[in-house]
């Protein structure tokens, strides 16, 4: 090896060693600097261990102290919660089942459904830290010693109550609430209105024992609009006649007056499917206004949206049901009421509405039956109604003072009842030849029907001369029997003025041969007479005026009986009138009959009547006890033992009931109808709704303008009254007194004209193939310079269909124009008022040619060219009601019946 070779390795080795002696160095310096780093992360390390163990104390603390004064609070609350719903709801309304008793409480409390489930702090488990409990959370079960915090609603006198959910859970807290309302409340004060169109009733089938005492009223399945219309018209009488803008709601009148004049009304509505836009509208008119007039509602099974006064229960098991007034709180439902406690409440209740003193029996106001018809009515009418409290018999006269009567009482209370009483009372005393009564019924109902002539029993009144029922529709007959009666004012004052007399009683001294009776008319609902704003209305005013003012002195008195007085139009302005009715019979609740300062009749009980002769003063208040009447066995007793008292061949009284078609057989004056050829022939159309049973008529005599158009599209009332003309005109010629021809040109008539033509002997028949035939000879007769030597009757079913042309309609023309001078006569139906006046020759053709006519469905308005004057009729059509007008007899148009079955 050479010098420099050695001389490399030695200086590598020593650089190598110099190297290894540096990293020694810096091994060491490493590994020293690595033994103080973790001394200090053990000393880091030990002090965070230290606060974490202290951090988790001040946790443990705190969660502590939190628990104790949720836990302190919480019970607080839940006892005030407790203590205050034990105030609201005291008694039968918040008392659970077990200890459940029927108590009338003094004012409206809230009503029980369950338990409110408050929550509280959990129990922490001895492994785990307690935790607080959080509001998005659902609640844990309360502590076992936590106080129970009854669930109550608002019913009675604050709103409505709408259930959702389980539906047997929702009956349970329907059935719930209905009798904790029935049972803190004065037996009656409460009336519950049922509606259950899937169950049939027996959704509340457990109250049915309240049905007999009317605390409970079931509407039928199709009776919701009915039922929704009442609840609206009742809020809306109370708040025009109970409130009457002193108050605002019945709760404050309670408040103000310490009585309570109207009971509470609850309607329980058990679903009803979907409600129509009106039904929805009067639902919501009461969800919004029903409560401050004493009407609430149940709903079960029916979608409604939330709002004020609206309390929402959703019916769950367990404790997942829920109110909206207790926000996200749950709550235990309880059960329903148990069956024995439900009927036995209900029974008591019942008695207890029923209960008061018994009705005394009709037989108790009655003579002997050998004392019957023995007293004399010249000074006046005069008979027990009933007995007072202190039981002696409450007398009743009508004569020249007091002269009239007026009653009222809400629908219910008796008014018919009362009506039947009182006249039971005089019809025994006084007979037939004393005493006439003319009874007028405008409720749709058949109350004073019992008096005239039926199917089941023939017998009837004796006293009885007129029965109308079921003229609600038919205020022309309320407005003839005034008329009538206006006659027989008139009469009788002229009788009186002849003797020299002014009263009934000197007149019957002077004239003993005569028939004086005192007449009686009775018109129960006689508001719905004055209802219009027509002059039916202002009539029928003046009518009543005069009546009232001169009918006492000539025997004549009235007796009107309706729900509410103060409400008819009519009758303001009009104090003298109202002034002639001095003796005043208010029924219980009835309102504004008495003075304005005597509310005797608000508290009276049922059964029972305030008379007051002296217009309603408080000082004349006589209380009286009025009997049942209504027992249809007791009253038959009564009326067949008179009726076999009348001697033979007395007439029945004339009975016109709105309902029934009269029948052209049955009318006295067709009746009396024989051929005889008249140059005057009368064509019958109907029968007048009239006192007495006429036919309306028009005269076909040989003058300009004798003859008939019936107006409108009603086919089968049309024919009708071309029927009843036709066999009226037939029924006064011999065979071949008179020719008649009937020409038909509407398929739906065709039936009826050929039932006129077979009862017609040699009667022509016509149609579109040759009428013009019938019209070109009758056009020719018509402008012959002699008449005809027998009358020509044409019958045109349908004629504005005329065919033929031009040519034909003036031949009709020429008919009408000049056939009545020449003994022609069109006796047509036209199918509008407008399409007469085109077969007249248009709108500027004179009217002449129709003397008489008959409008159907066709308005007053389309009729004026018609009528004379400048005016038009007021007529709004009806069905199976005409308006008939004859311009050589009649001022006005009057209202007819067709006949039927002709």
């Amino acid at each position: 090896m050479t010098e420099s070779t050695k001389q490399q390795v030695m200086e590598i080795r020593a650089g190598l060693s110099h190297a290894l002696g540096a990293a020694e160095n810096a091994l060491g310096d490493a590994e020293r600097e690595q033994s103080a780093a973790s001394g200090r992360w053990e000393r880091i390390r030990a002090a965070a261990d230290t606060r974490q163990r202290k951090l988790v104390a001040a946790r443990d603390e705190r969660l502590r102290s939190v628990d104790e004064w949720h836990d302190t609070e919480l019970g607080a609350l839940a006892g005030a919660a407790a203590g205050a719903a034990d105030r609201a709801a005291p008694g039968p309304a918040g008392e659970p089942w077990h200890s459940w008793e029927a108590t009338p409480l003094p004012a409206a409390a809230e009503l029980r459904i369950g338990q409110l489930l408050l929550p509280s702090a959990p129990v922490a488990a001895p492994a785990e830290p307690a935790r607080p409990w959080s509001w998005d959370e659902e609640p844990p079960a309360p502590a076992e010693d936590a106080p129970e915090v009854p669930a109550l609603v608002q019913l009675l006198d604050h709103g409505h109550v709408v259930v959702q959910g389980d539906r047997k859970l929702g009956d349970d807290v329907v059935a719930g609430l209905l009798l904790r309302a029935l049972g803190s409340s004065q037996p009656g004060a409460v009336q519950v209105i049922g509606y259950d169109p899937e169950h049939l009733g027996g959704g509340l089938a457990g109250f049915a024992a309240l049905a007999p005492a009317r605390v409970l009223t079931f509407v039928a399945p199709n009776g919701l609009t009915a039922l929704l219309d009442d609840l609206v018209g009742h809020v809306r009488r109370i708040n025009e006649t109970v409130l009457a803008g002193e108050y605002s709601s019945l709760r404050e009148l309670h408040a103000a007056t310490k009585r309570r004049p109207e009971p509470w009304r609850v309607a329980v509505l058990l679903g009803a499917g979907e409600l129509n836009r009106h039904e929805r509208t009067q639902l919501e008119r009461l969800l919004r206004t029903g409560a401050a007039c004493g009407v609430h509602l149940i709903v079960h099974g029916l979608s409604v949206d939330p709002g004020p006064g609206i309390e929402c229960v959703t019916a769950r098991p367990g404790e997942d049901a829920r109110m909206s007034s207790g926000g996200d709180l749950p709550v235990r439902l309880d059960p329903g009421p148990p069956p024995t406690v439900l009927s036995a409440t209900c029974r008591q209740i019942a008695e207890a509405v029923a209960a008061g003193p018994a009705p005394i029996a009709l037989d108790s106001l009655l003579p002997d039956p050998n004392q019957e018809w023995r007293e004399s009515s010249a000074t006046g009418l005069t008979a027990p109604l009933g007995d007072s409290p202190q039981g002696t018999r409450v007398q009743v006269t009508l004569s020249d003072y007091p002269p009239h009567a007026l009653i009222a009482g809400p629908s219910g209370t008796g008014k018919t009842n009362l009506i039947y009483a009182w006249m039971g009372a005089l019809a025994a005393r006084y007979s037939p030849a004393e005493l006439a009564f003319y009874l007028l019924d405008f409720k749709e109902g058949v109350s004073f029907a019992r008096f005239a002539p039926g199917r089941r029993d023939q017998s009837w009144l004796p006293h009885v001369r007129l029965v109308g029922v079921n003229v609600n529709t038919d205020r022309e007959f309320g407005l003839a029997l005034l008329r009538f009666l206006g006659g027989e004012l008139r009469r009788r004052a002229e009788a009186a003025k002849q003797h020299e007399v002014t009263n009934l009683a000197e007149l019957r001294a002077e004239d003993p041969d005569g028939v004086w009776p005192r007449i009686v008319a009775v018109v129960d609902e006689f508001q719905v007479l004055l209802a219009g704003r027509d002059a039916v209305t202002n009539e029928a005013v003046d009518l009543l005026e005069d009546l009232a003012r001169r009918g006492r002195s000539q025997g004549i008195h009235l007796i009107l009986a309706s729900q509410d007085v103060s409400g008819i139009e009519a009758l303001w302005g009009r104090p003298a009138l109202v002034a002639q009715f001095t003796l005043r019979i208010a029924l219980p609740r009835a309102r504004r009959i008495l003075a304005e300062q005597n509310n005797a009749a608000e508290t009276l009980p049922r059964y029972h009547a305030v008379v007051n002769s002296d217009s309603g003063a408080t000082e004349a208040n006589q209380v009286v006890r009025v009997p049942a009447a209504g027992d249809r066995e007791q009253w038959s007793a009564l009326q067949h033992r008179l009726w076999r008292r009348l001697p033979p061949g007395e007439l029945p009284p004339r009975l016109f009931d709105g309902d029934t078609q009269p029948k052209l057989a049955d009318s006295p004056d067709f009746r009396t109808l024989v051929a005889e050829d008249s140059p005057a022939p009368v064509a019958m159309l109907g029968e007048t709704i009239d006192v007495m049973s006429r036919s309306a008529r028009t005269v076909l005599r040989r003058a300009p303008g004798r003859n008939l158009a019936v107006l409108g599209t009603r086919v089968e009332e049309a024919c009708s009254v071309l029927a009843t003309a036709g066999r009226s005109l037939s029924a006064q010629f011999s065979r071949d007194g008179a020719r008649f021809s009937i020409a038909c040109f509407d398929p739906d008539a065709r039936a009826a004209a050929e039932a006129l033509h077979a009862r017609i002997p040699d009667c022509g028949w016509y149609d579109a193939s040759n009428v013009d035939w019938l019209l070109e000879d009758a056009a020719a007769e018509s402008t012959a310079a002699w008449p005809a030597d027998r009358p020509h009757f044409i019958f045109l079913y349908a004629a504005d269909a005329l065919p033929g042309g031009k040519e034909t309609a003036d031949h009709l023309r020429t008919v009408l124009r000049q056939g009545p001078e020449r003994r022609l006569h069109v006796l047509g139906w036209w199918r509008g008022a407008g399409l007469l006046r085109d077969t007249l020759g248009g709108p500027a053709a004179r009217t002449d040619p129709i003397g008489a006519w008959v409008a159907l469905d066709v308005h007053g308005s389309e009729l004026a060219p018609y009528y004379p004057g400048a005016g038009a009729p007021n007529w709004y059509p009806r069905p199976w009601r005409a308006l008939h007008f004859d311009r050589s007899v009649h001022r006005g148009a009057e209202v007819i019946i067709p006949y039927g079955g002709t």
